[in-house]
């Protein structure tokens, strides 16, 4: 009863008095901003540990994304719906295919993705082939994104090392370019693909941490 009803609750509210205070700016360049002018389907593409960063821009970009059947998924998940956005359960190892449909039915429906691309389990920094498929079976274009802040708290034991932003911190959001439209011959397991994604998102937290400063 407290997990279902009572926990979710207590995480809104701290989450809403934690992130009040932050001061987060972001980067569109210019294609970007068309695009979203044209309603394109979009999929922004980021690191894992930097999903904490990113969470506020859920209301104003109408993200949609993938949260984990886990206990701690269903925190995310709460978290998400109150802020306007849309979610499919399930991950890569657990009911994958299913949350994947789900994603590319929110992409129809107008919102768009947010996907940290080298999950669930690792290794950091490498992307795999759920994003490329996203963006395959859903006509979408990848957003490279990089996200950093000014003081953070980072959780060691995670795996991922996610990055809470501290009361007060500055946020920096940087997107790059959107790719190009993705077409059904995109192989999704291509190194080429996974190759570009990598420095692409790499640039985008490297541009974001000269901005920050």
């Amino acid at each position: 009863m407290f997990r279902q009803n009572v926990l979710p609750w207590l995480a809104w509210w701290f989450f809403w008095a934690w992130t009040r205070s932050w001061r987060i700016r972001t980067y569109e360049p210019p294609e970007l901003i068309k695009a979203k002018e044209r309603g394109e389907r979009l999929i922004f593409a980021h690191w894992h540990g930097d999903e904490l960063c990113i969470l506020p821009l859920v209301t104003s970009y109408r993200i949609a994304t993938m949260t984990s059947t886990s206990r701690d998924g269903e925190l995310i998940d709460f978290l998400i719906r109150r802020l306007g956005g849309a979610t499919s359960r399930g991950s890569s190892t657990r009911g994958g295919i299913t949350a994947l449909k789900g994603l590319i039915r929110l992409l129809q429906q107008g919102f768009r993705a947010s996907v940290a691309v080298d999950g669930p389990k690792g290794p950091l920094h490498v992307p795999k082939p759920g994003v490329f498929e996203l963006a395959r079976l859903g006509v979408a274009r990848i957003v490279p994104v990089g996200a950093v802040a000014s003081k953070s708290i980072v959780f060691e034991k995670s795996w991922n090392k996610a990055r809470l932003p501290r009361p007060f911190a500055k946020v920096y959001v940087h997107f790059l370019e959107p790719w190009e439209v993705a077409t059904k011959s995109m192989d999704p397991k291509s190194p080429e693909l996974v190759h570009r994604l990598t420095e692409d998102i790499a640039k985008a937290c490297k541009l974001a941490a000269e901005n920050l400063r």
